[in-house]
């Protein structure tokens, strides 16, 4: 079942991005893969995997994210994360744009079947310069949630706010910062992803990412706080 709504949520966004798109309009995405395997005393595997499009319009501006995560560790899964965001947004001004995002996480380690969030809300271009752009976001949002061992999901309303800042350091390197909260009335979830992205050649580059999620309110037996360190090369086109 999960599975499924995964598989559709997919569907649904590759579906809303033909229907915006036109002649007129520009392509890009980049695709990220993070392999590490050991052996000897200790045998692990860990595969790591991103892939993200952009499409950019004279009034539009749609993203779509899918991130994986798996490791092994002794022939033993000790983690299983599948994480999807679709959002667009709506350019009334320079500065200001109007923004819809949805998000779906399976993590098979947190105690929940799957979390999905909605937000509508207001963005501003606080920093647009050519080398260092910041990005603030807030507005209402909705969020459901089903534990593994419930019969039925929950939802709760939230209140979304972001900061995107994107820097860039030389022709060669590249830093980002990506900090997410959403706050509800039974938790409030922070996420903060750390990023630095250096060319090697051409279109391959190599990047390390730093996230932080935290959450406020987590099952029995969960750690509120999950940290995830990332390698991983990256091909842009």
């Amino acid at each position: 079942m999960k599975r499924i709504k995964l598989a559709a949520l997919l569907i649904s966004m590759a579906l809303s991005s033909t229907v915006f798109a036109t002649d007129n309009n520009s392509w890009t995405g980049e695709a990220e893969l993070g392999l590490v395997s050991t052996t000897g005393n200790t045998e692990t595997e860990t595969f790591s995997g991103k892939a993200k499009v952009e499409n950019d319009r004279l009034q539009w501006h749609h993203t779509a994210t899918l991130e994986t995560l798996s490791a092994k560790t002794s022939g033993t899964k000790t983690a299983e994360r599948y994480f999807v965001t679709g959002k667009s947004d709506y350019k009334v001004s320079e500065r200001s744009y109007a923004f819809a995002r949805l998000s779906y996480e399976d993590d098979r380690f947190s105690g929940y079947e799957y979390q999905a969030n909605a937000a509508l809300g207001a963005g501003y271009h606080a920093i647009k310069g050519e080398r260092l752009t910041l990005d603030v976001e807030a507005g209402p949002g909705l969020r459901q949630s089903k534990l593994d061992d419930a019969d039925e999901s929950e939802r709760e309303g939230t209140l979304y706010l972001a900061g995107l800042l994107d820097w860039k350091l030389s022709d060669s390197a590249n830093f980002t910062e990506a900090l997410t909260v959403e706050m509800g009335e039974d938790a409030t979830i922070t996420k903060s992803v750390t990023g630095l992205k250096s060319q090697i050649v051409g279109n391959l580059a190599m990047k390390i990412t730093y996230t932080i999620k935290n959450s406020s309110d987590v099952p029995d037996d969960v750690e509120e706080t999950d940290t995830e360190t990332a390698v991983t090369l990256v091909y842009s086109f």
